[in-house]
């Protein structure tokens, strides 16, 4: 990739598609400074900062930028997307006809998709009706914040909030289609990124009142390096399990006898367990902003306020949602049959059963591997920041996750549109005839 970047200013297609990137990004974060009709912006964000913290909305403004705090257009962002996409997918695994239709093809794929654009709609009104009414009763808080309740700030809240979602969606399609890397990812991470300059401000703000040194700060940015380069090597590593092709004799050609093999990787499930895990832990405390149940204020206190059993417990959703969703994308049956069509084997096992088995126990080895990888990553930081640490990080585990994840992902997508432009330039040199594209 280094030796490729002083070659980018020379692609006028990669400047134009990193460009647009850039400014649907900012179209984007443009939005989310646009707040919902018939609020006060400075109430909600004062209120927020009071009642909203530990709560289920902490995580869903981290995901949107701050526009959630904001009362913002843009304030459910993403997530009833992602949410949609993931309950499809459920779906797909649960009903065969479902799964037929996602394997006709494009044609399947496209109509799956729809429907989750239909289940966006859908879960949108719903979020967008529950938060007018959390935003009329003040974030639990009783003081208002909503010039005019009624059912005309309702109605005129969720149309606002379906329509800011979808257009969202529609940035993130855009990126993906005529960017560069996946757009609603780079959405997410452009959303969690923002935090930056404020968690930089705190930190020159805490050495200056004398609460932070300049060691302390030196150790903060080694440590984070640290779990950065972890993070990196993780994400980046594969189990490859050996696939043998053999010969065939067509006429007086040969064709097959190759070796390939079938990438599994380490993480499989990415970020998925710690934000379902993190969103199951919060719940009750986002519940317990609107009632008073003595008993359960008690067990919530408990839960929040002791750190190793908060973690324990996180850490094992983790690990659960990881081997979840893991076997929802992933079925040993469908790899060993698509191998057994395609003339592949596995050497030393028998295609069919013992192939798919064969598959299914080294899956289930890596995937404890990159659960327990996820839950570490998670973990760490909240460790960090209690005695006798006292270190201040602005970023958990899971943010980290997403940032890096993402950059890898966006780095490899640049590196493989610089290698494509390397191949036709070659063609192109050498008058050698061959296909436009090269996908690596």
């Amino acid at each position: 990739m280094n030796r490729n970047v002083g070659s980018i200013p020379r692609i006028p297609e990669l400047n134009k598609r990193l460009l647009f990137t850039a400014l649907m990004l900012i179209v984007y974060r443009l939005g989310v400074f646009v707040p919902i009709p018939g609020i006060d912006p400075e109430q909600i964000v004062r209120l927020f900062e009071q009642t909203a913290s530990g709560t289920i909305f902490d995580i869903l403004n981290m995901f949107s930028g701050g526009a959630l705090e904001r009362a913002s257009v843009f304030a459910l962002g993403v997530m009833p997307f992602i949410t949609s996409s993931i309950i499809m997918s459920l779906l797909v695994k649960a009903f065969p006809s479902l799964e037929a239709m996602q394997k006709e093809g494009e044609a399947g794929r496209r109509k799956i998709n729809q429907y989750s654009r239909y289940g966006t709609v859908l879960i949108c009104v719903v979020q967008g009706l529950m938060l007018a009414l959390t935003l009329e009763g003040g974030l639990g808080s009783g003081d208002a914040v909503v010039k005019e309740a009624g059912w005309t700030f309702r109605i005129m809240t969720v149309l606002t909030l379906t329509a800011g979602s979808l257009f969202v969606m529609w940035i993130g399609e855009q990126i993906t289609e005529r960017g560069i890397g996946n757009g609603i990812s780079l959405i997410i991470m452009a959303s969690i990124i923002v935090g930056l300059p404020s968690a930089f401000w705190d930190i020159t703000r805490l050495i200056s009142t004398g609460e932070l040194t300049v060691f302390g700060v030196a150790l903060i940015f080694i440590l984070l390096l640290a779990i950065i380069a972890f993070i990196v090597y993780v994400e980046r590593s594969y189990r490859k399990i050996p696939v043998q092709y053999p010969r065939r004799v067509v006429g007086r050609k040969v064709y097959g006898g190759q070796s390939s093999h079938l990438p599994l990787k380490t993480n499989t499930a990415g970020v998925i367990p710690p934000i379902f895990a993190s969103s199951l832990l919060i719940f009750p405390a986002t519940v317990l902003t609107f009632i008073n149940v003595p008993f359960l204020r008690n067990a919530s206190d408990l839960l929040f306020d002791n750190i190793f059993i908060y973690n324990a417990i996180f850490a094992g959703l983790i690990i659960f949602f990881a081997y979840f969703y893991t076997a929802v994308i992933y079925n040993p049956d469908d790899l060993a049959d698509n191998l057994r069509k395609n003339g592949g084997f596995v050497p030393g096992i028998r295609p069919g059963k013992k192939t798919s088995e064969y598959i299914d126990k080294i899956l289930g080895r890596i995937t404890f591997i990159g659960a327990v990888y996820v839950a570490f990553v998670c973990v760490i930081p909240s460790f960090l920041e209690r005695e006798p640490f006292n270190l201040p990080f602005y970023f958990g585990g899971t943010s980290l996750l997403i940032v890096v994840g993402v950059t890898l992902d966006f780095v490899q997508q640049v590196e493989s549109f610089l290698i494509t432009h390397s191949y036709e330039g070659f063609v192109k040199k050498k008058g050698m005839k061959g296909p436009k594209r090269f996908n690596v």
